[in-house]
């Protein structure tokens, strides 16, 4: 874990991506103090609020969850004083990426013998975390569209771009600074995950990113870089979506067309098998499905493990 000063009293707090929930955080050290996204569990949070002690004395007063994803928001009870600002959709999607106690299960199921393997392998990438003690503590400042905060002076603009990588995709931006938070909008070198929304949402929120001209970018993944960060990202959603359209004419599964789509200049992004979930959510676009439409995240995590044995990647 490393803080890093990218502007005037404004931070990151990144972790180097190794897969599956490895996040990174902000904070502003003005106005009462703002943080944007806890972690996903309780010693992760705890090592990012020591981190944040040694520039900011005091509990933040604010904290901003990008969206509902446990690796974004699991920690926020350890700010028992400070007001949680999220989308609508992020409040009540709270709970719809699982509960605690059932990914301390799905650790278990990993060493427990006539575990389904995809099923074993989710459960070995969960072994970093710990999820036992965790109390979810969803936002209690709701924002629909914008918000701008004033941080001492200067202004932190919050932006609903959603739905994008989740229905309540919001960005932090801080104009006079230059830096601008992407919560998972952005993953940056790291392969991304699409659960609700759509391609065009996200690129849509892509292409915000990049007019706003920020000098700094912190995605939600992976390290930090300027606007060819977003560019990149967005080269990749349009080439999936693609290669997903002319493999679905042809006939082809989702998990065959994962197979035969060749990842080009982004193979060398971590954790490449992420493509089935990409794809899949591809399909069901191009079949005219609705943006929230329900899908099988088992049936997902076992493809993208199916894929990764594949290419010697287990």
């Amino acid at each position: 874990m490393e803080l890093r000063a990218i502007a005037r009293d404004v931070y990151a707090c990144l972790q180097e991506d190794r897969g599956l929930g490895y996040s990174n955080s902000g904070l502003v050290n003005r106005g009462g103090g703002l943080v944007v996204d806890t972690f996903w569990d309780l010693p992760h949070t705890r090592e990012m609020l020591e981190a944040y002690a040694t520039v900011w004395p005091r509990p933040a007063e604010r904290v901003v969850n990008t969206h509902h994803n446990g690796d974004h928001c699991w920690g926020n009870q350890l700010f028992p004083q400070a007001e949680i600002i999220g989308h609508r959709l992020c409040r009540d999607l709270f709970e719809a990426a699982g509960t605690p106690a059932g990914l301390e299960v799905l650790k278990g199921l990993a060493a427990k013998p006539g575990t389904e393997p995809g099923i074993a392998e989710f459960g070995r990438r969960l072994s970093d975390w710990d999820f036992n003690g965790i109390e979810l503590t969803p936002p209690t400042t709701i924002l629909d569209e914008r918000m701008e905060l004033d941080l001492g002076g200067r202004a932190a603009h919050l932006i609903y771009v959603g739905p994008a990588h989740t229905a309540g995709d919001v960005i932090v931006h801080l104009p006079e600074e230059g830096v601008l938070f992407a919560g998972d909008i952005l993953f940056h070198r790291c392969t991304p995950i699409g659960w609700e929304g759509t391609t065009d949402n996200w690129c849509k929120a892509l292409d915000l990113m990049v007019e706003l001209a920020p000098e700094t970018v912190v995605p939600g993944h992976g390290p930090i870089c300027d606007v060819e960060g977003p560019k990149q990202m967005k080269a990749y959603l349009q080439y999936v979506l693609s290669e997903c359209r002319r493999f679905r004419e042809a006939g082809l599964t989702p998990l065959e067309a994962a197979r035969k789509i060749d990842l080009g200049p982004f193979a060398d992004w971590t954790e490449p098998e992420r493509l089935y979930f990409n794809v899949s959510r591809a399909y069901r676009e191009l079949e005219g499905q609705p943006w929230d439409a329900q899908f099988d995240t088992g049936e997902l995590f076992t493809g993208m493990m199916q894929l990764a044995k594949e290419w010697g990647r287990l």
